[in-house]
């Protein structure tokens, strides 16, 4: 999507392809071996400011504002359906937007077609093509945008080399894995020398285990080029995992921006409280608002001796084994929950005296308590 293969920087539409391409870059990239690769990767801010999108009579994103910072790792997390890929389509240049401006180094792109905006995107299906070698793959973008022949060999190498796919120039996509097919979409938008990348769930297709090993090479590799990027996705899990900070985002809404932390430790509102979380917070009313508290904080009396205490009878009606951790589920005496109440504990918690359909003394840290007002905003 980068303007002739060199975009650096962004001007308003006036400026042709080949006046983008003459700014300088400021960031030189090196690989693992200490040695400078073929080019460099100039680092960028997006921001979006107001942005409305409306299909008829839905709108998808409403009046949705964020930045990203230098280099950054942003995340836009929320339920499908919820307007995050509709918002990235926007700053890709995909959609337009029904309000509000896209600023990319502090210009204005809302005029700026994709391809001159210095942007790559990487799609959940990787898009790459089946008859082509993976060299070509790589190579196309390049192609087309009259690359010459020594500079694209370059440039391949460079990014195969990085990525760890320069043993797989020569075969095709059918040939490869997953998580080998996701790394030559990454080598693709790389070689275009983009400002940002935009990546939409690009994991979303792989298992569980190869998952897991992905978000490792994709967050080293962000770190290695040092390009602002802006990641989409519903698994709370990668989000907390890989993003410098998160925007949780629901029916077209911004509801929090953070990072992981400040996001699972002091969500903003009862969805983000909820949405954040495996079991999620327990929430249970409390004076016309809610008291919140994580599973792991909620635990036996006996173990949270010499601490200020909020205590909670508990009911376990069941308990889940996981391995490393059981959740414990049931009910509260004399308190009314917003769902059913779990407890999360360590496996090597000896559960003396807890039993499903019995009742014993929980209790929570008074620090680790978090207060909704009856709008669902926390109270501070």
């Amino acid at each position: 999507m980068s303007c002739g293969g060199t975009r650096s920087g962004v001007h308003r539409g006036a400026q042709s392809c080949n006046q983008l391409a003459n700014i300088p870059r400021t960031l030189d990239i090196r690989v693992a071996d200490g040695r400078s690769p073929a080019m460099e990767v100039e680092v960028a801010s997006v921001t979006a400011s107001g942005i409305t999108k409306e299909f008829g009579q839905v709108t998808a994103v409403d009046g949705i504002t964020l930045s990203t910072r230098d280099g950054e790792f942003l995340v836009m997390l929320g339920p499908s359906g919820c307007g995050k890929t509709t918002l990235l389509r926007i700053i890709a240049g995909l959609e337009t937007p029904t309000a509000g401006e896209i600023l990319i180094d502090g210009e204005v792109v809302n005029d700026l077609p994709p391809r001159a905006r210095g942007v790559a995107m990487v799609f959940q299906s990787y898009g790459l093509y089946p008859h082509l070698t993976i060299w070509n793959n790589i190579a196309f973008p390049l192609k087309t945008q009259g690359t010459p022949r020594h500079e694209i060999k370059r440039k391949v190498e460079w990014a195969a080399r990085l990525l760890g796919i320069d043993r797989l120039l020569d075969r095709r996509p059918r040939q490869l894995s997953g998580g080998e097919r996701q790394r030559v979409a990454l080598a693709r938008a790389l070689v275009r020398e983009p400002t940002v990348f935009l990546l939409d769930e690009p994991l979303s297709n792989l298992d569980a285990k190869l998952r897991a090993s992905a978000r490792s090479e994709l967050k080293q590799f962000q770190q290695t080029v040092r390009t602002a990027t802006i990641y989409v996705t519903h698994d709370q899990v990668e989000a907390m995992g890989m993003g410098d900070r998160i925007a949780v985002i629901d029916h077209g809404k911004l509801r929090q921006i953070g990072t992981p932390a400040e996001i699972y430790e002091y969500p903003a509102d009862e969805f983000v409280a909820s949405f954040l979380g495996t079991p999620p917070m327990n929430l249970i009313e409390r004076d016309g608002g809610s008291l919140g508290f994580r599973p792991e904080a909620f635990l036996p009396k006996e173990l949270l001796n010499g601490s200020a205490l909020m205590e909670l009878p508990f009911r376990i009606d069941r308990v889940e084994y996981l391995g490393s951790e059981r959740i414990l589920y049931g009910g509260l005496e004399g308190r009314v929950a917003k769902r059913e109440v779990t407890a999360k504990l360590p496996a090597h918690v000896v559960l003396d005296g807890i039993h499903a359909g019995e009742w014993h003394a929980f209790a929570v840290r008074e620090r680790e308590l978090r207060y909704f007002d009856r709008t669902g905003l926390q109270v501070r």
